[in-house]
């Protein structure tokens, strides 16, 4: 192993892109709000539909697994006219769901994918993926939505108060199987 890896990230809760756990996020930023309208002849204004939900997540693929995880992540991608040949259908009913500890997002679809490697981390890759909503059917918003408030309404109850650190978090080798 790579000694600019010596100190390397304990994995963390996983973030889910579809069936690709990302166990090593450093980042993960949500974008949503309302499109605002001023009323007409007025000083007030209105919010007219919500914007588009757009996620972007900064992350790391460590070990012998690296490689398969971004041949996975650029299948979801649809990275070639085969693949989009192949999944037009499925596509037709329903998107990439994204699960992390931040929201339950289903029908999404990944707008930007990037690999960096470097000398520092040579046993690592560096992602960085942006997805944007893409809604399909109504019947999926809805019980995206629904998962999401579960994830709100179960989150108080599954997790004990965190003891902040001073310590700041730093990566770390996976575990041998």
């Amino acid at each position: 192993m790579d000694r600019a890896l010596a100190p390397v990230r304990q994995p963390n809760q996983p973030v889910l892109i579809g069936p690709v756990a990302l166990l090593y996020v450093q980042s993960l930023s949500l974008a949503e709000g309302y499109q605002i309208e001023r009323i007409a002849g007025s000083r007030f204004a209105q919010a007219l539909a919500p914007t588009t939900k757009t996620i972007a997540i900064e992350a790391l693929l460590i070990g012998p697994d690296r490689l398969r995880l971004k041949k996975e992540l650029e299948a979801l991608a649809l990275v070639s006219r085969v693949l989009v040949a192949a999944t037009a259908p499925a596509l037709a009913a329903a998107g990439i769901p994204v699960v992390c500890g931040l929201t339950v997002s289903l029908d999404m679809q990944i707008t930007e994918l990037k690999f960096a490697q470097s000398v520092q981390k040579r046993d690592a890759l560096d992602v960085s993926l942006s997805l944007r909503y893409v809604p399909r059917s109504t019947l999926t918003t809805v019980l995206g939505e629904v998962a999401d408030l579960a994830l709100a309404a179960g989150t108080p109850l599954s997790t004990a108060p965190r003891v902040l650190s001073s310590v700041p978090r730093v990566p770390t080798v996976p575990l041998p199987l």
